[in-house]
């Protein structure tokens, strides 16, 4: 059987570190703030928006809310947008994606400043790490980074596969599996054999949005399982893309859903933002 992996556990550690950087800050005359702006009345993108002011609350970063209407148009929103780049109290701008279908999220991704890119999607901050010299980094990839990590699991030398090609996931969780020496595989729908690659890898990661998409038969015995999904099962249960139960009495070590990559992503965003603060601001990681 599996060890689990505890997101919940790691996100702590990170959510202490950053809590314990804020007040170092604070002593130092330094704020700490992020600005997120939500559009519209998604009841998912609120979840996580409350999620997020509640993690900012608690290792006190000061979390300021836009909440626009969802007719709001693409000139109203760059000019929030502008008006946040140049407030030096912001330190931290996150625009909560997805948008209402009038509204251009490239466009909208490329006008937040690079500086304050803390969900690191800006093309500047991507061709980072696409070189491996970054300040910030992805939320979720970074967050799984972190859990290799704490739990001692090595990358260098292993098969990684990773399904999914997004920009958000996908394609940079691979750069920083083989920044971390990694032989990295992405597969994506249009890949033959699927089952076949993903059987080879000692460390999978699933990034595809589906439900249970990953089965017992993918899967290598002692494979390391990272699960990013979050879905919804025919009951209406939160599950991720790895079928669980099964997948579990193979692998050496797997993430749940809920409380594996989730906590991370949210980690990973604070700590983006405490780096933000102290490079405004001339200060040394």
């Amino acid at each position: 059987m599996a060890k689990i992996i505890d997101g919940k556990l790691v996100s702590q550690s990170v959510r202490d570190d950053v809590a314990l950087q804020v007040k170092e800050l604070n002593e130092k005359g330094v704020s700490v703030e992020l600005a997120v702006i939500i559009v519209g009345n998604n009841p998912a993108s609120r979840t996580y928006v409350n999620n997020k002011k509640k993690a900012c609350e608690a290792t006190g970063i000061v979390s300021v809310e836009y909440a626009l209407p969802e007719e709001t148009t693409m000139t109203e929103l760059l000019a929030l947008i502008e008006k946040l780049n140049n407030d030096n109290k912001t330190n931290g701008i996150l625009c909560q994606l997805p948008l209402p279908k009038q509204l251009d999220e490239k466009m909208v991704i490329a006008a937040i400043s690079p500086e304050k890119d803390v969900d690191a999607f800006h093309a500047i901050n991507t061709g980072h790490i696409m070189i491996g010299d970054y300040s910030f980094l992805p939320c979720t990839p970074a967050g799984i980074m972190e859990m290799l990590k704490y739990y001692n699991i090595e990358i260098e030398g292993k098969n990684c596969v990773v399904i999914g090609r997004s920009n958000i996931v996908g394609k940079p969780m691979a750069m920083l599996l083989l920044q971390k020496n990694g032989t990295v595989t992405i597969c994506h729908s249009k890949t033959k054999n699927l089952a076949e690659i993903t059987r080879k890898a000692d460390i999978l990661v699933a990034a595809v949005g589906k439900a249970y998409f990953v089965t017992a038969d993918m899967v290598k015995d002692g494979a390391v399982v990272i699960d990013v999904g979050m879905n919804r099962n025919a009951e209406g249960k939160l599950c991720g893309d790895v079928d669980f139960d099964e997948v579990s009495k193979k692998a050496s070590y797997i993430t749940p859903v809920p409380g594996g990559v989730g906590p991370m992503t949210i980690a990973t965003l604070l700590k983006n933002t405490v780096t933000a603060a102290k490079q405004q601001n001339g200060i040394e990681s």
